[in-house]
């Protein structure tokens, strides 16, 4: 018998299609990550009037943080510990801007403020 295989014989193997999923596929990029970039430019009588450059990075949470890229987690619009740390520190500041201002009135007085004329006294109450 020359080289060919019998179709007949159940041994031997007949390679078919690729059984490769789209599940499959989209696990491989999101795994490695892909880039897709791309620049659009309009130019009136070679004068440059508008440049937009876009950049698309597909990949999993994982792979995003391996090459760097964790901006969902500072962002208070995106995580809710980055809003809830936004919201902390914003107290804090507050809380020392109020303090250095009553820091103030108390060492320009050199004691308690007393209230202003604008401020609630039984000398400017409206009757």
């Amino acid at each position: 018998m020359s080289g060919w295989a019998d179709p007949q014989d159940p041994t031997v193997y007949v390679p078919g299609p690729n059984n490769s999923t789209l599940a499959d596929l989209l696990e491989r990029i999101l795994d490695k990550g892909i880039v897709i970039a791309g620049d659009i430019k309009i130019d009136l009588l070679d004068i440059e009037l508008l440049t937009i450059r876009l950049r698309l990075f597909i990949a999993s949470v994982d792979t995003a943080k391996r090459a760097g890229i964790d901006w969902w987690e500072t962002d208070p619009a995106m995580s809710s510990r980055a809003a809830r740390d936004a919201l902390t520190e914003e107290n804090e500041m507050l809380r020392e801007r109020l303090a250095a201002l009553e820091s103030r009135l108390e060492d320009g007085n050199g004691g308690p403020s007393t209230p202003t004329p604008t401020e609630s006294t039984p000398e400017n109450r409206v009757r």
